[in-house]
């Protein structure tokens, strides 16, 4: 099968989310400690791969989440600067699998062997640039990919509202076409059942809630809701185009006559693009207080993007996440693999 991210290099991942800073006031949200919960109680730690945890925020996020059994870490990076990083921080590795590769680049590709044979299960990102995972991941021949187009969701818990929020692509596709977009949408559809948050109400974000031919994102989010109702996208309730106002408040929903089981609900909200995304994103961290966890879909294991600002609560649900996801992937047949 020729595979959807043919084309699709590290060289596109131009933003590095991972790096952007955190909101300066964090706190707790219940709908990341229930994440967090789900995670702690199943009986076995899923093996996931820390890659290049060469400073404090990377190695003390593995080891928090392995403290509370979320996940088993394997240490991926050169031994000596891991284990006086350890040292300096006050962090115990004792019976903690460390393999000793030499640079970013050989972690990268180690980390990504390890996943094909079986080894772990998921991918974390280090204190190593994205690009750098990334390409060892798309790679044509030895890489991750599947048949999926690979992109990016944030996870938001915000203190305003019911659900988590999640925010499609904010950080690896630039400009996605339809056929893009049927698998972004599709990968963060699959994220919300893998989680166990049920079906979700997937909001095709636009300017206006109409269809109008000057704005292309409109007939995008209007193809997208047919595809769906022909099963071309399947596992969720699509409605769309949706101004962020009225996918997101049941009042602004109803004084424009919008009457949906997303509008004022949703659950998912998809982009027309990347900076969209990423503006979206933004402002709900930083103005509304939203606390985040960021993920990579599309390839045969989930990857994690940490940030060294992120909080203690925020690093255990990017863990939590990955965890209870690949647990999904590896069970009765995801269709994020196809």
């Amino acid at each position: 099968m020729t595979s959807a991210v043919t084309g699709q290099s590290a060289a596109q991942f131009v933003h590095d989310i991972a790096d952007m800073p955190a909101p300066q006031t964090s706190k707790s949200h219940q709908a990341f400690e229930n994440l967090i919960q789900h995670a702690i109680q199943h009986p076995d730690a899923v093996p996931m791969g820390i890659v290049w945890p060469c400073e404090q925020h990377a190695l003390e996020g593995a080891l928090d989440a392995a403290r509370q059994t979320i996940i088993e870490p394997v240490l991926i990076g050169d031994k000596q600067t891991i284990m006086r990083v350890a040292e300096q921080s006050n962090l115990d590795i004792t019976g903690v699998a460390l393999i000793d590769v030499p640079t970013p680049e050989e972690a990268a590709a180690q980390a990504v062997a390890l996943v094909k044979a079986g080894k772990i299960h998921a991918l974390m990102k280090g204190s190593l640039h994205t690009d750098i995972l990334m390409h060892a991941v798309v790679a044509a021949d030895n890489g991750l990919r599947t048949a999926r187009r690979i992109s990016h969701v944030f996870l938001l818990a915000m203190p305003t509202y019911d659900n988590i929020v999640f925010v499609t692509d904010a950080a690896i596709n630039i400009f996605p076409d339809l056929s893009v977009k049927r698998d972004i949408v599709q990968n963060a559809i699959d994220l919300h059942h893998g989680l166990g948050l049920g079906t979700p109400r997937v909001a095709l974000l636009s300017a206006v809630e109409t269809v109008n031919p000057k704005i292309p994102g409109t007939i995008d989010a209007a193809c997208l809701c047919k595809m769906a109702d022909r099963g071309q996208i399947q596992g969720g309730v699509l409605d769309g185009p949706l101004a962020m106002d009225n996918a997101v408040n049941q009042e602004a929903a109803q004084i424009k006559g919008i009457n949906s089981p997303v509008a004022g609900r949703a659950q998912i909200l998809v982009t027309p693009d990347l900076e969209a995304g990423n503006m979206l994103a933004k402002n709900m961290i930083f103005l509304s207080q939203a606390e985040s966890a960021g993920i990579v879909l599309g390839a045969s294991v989930p990857i994690l993007l940490t940030s060294r600002a992120d909080s203690v609560q925020a690093r255990l649900a990017s863990a939590a996440v990955g965890a209870v996801y690949a647990r999904y992937m590896q069970g009765a047949g995801s269709s994020a693999k196809a």
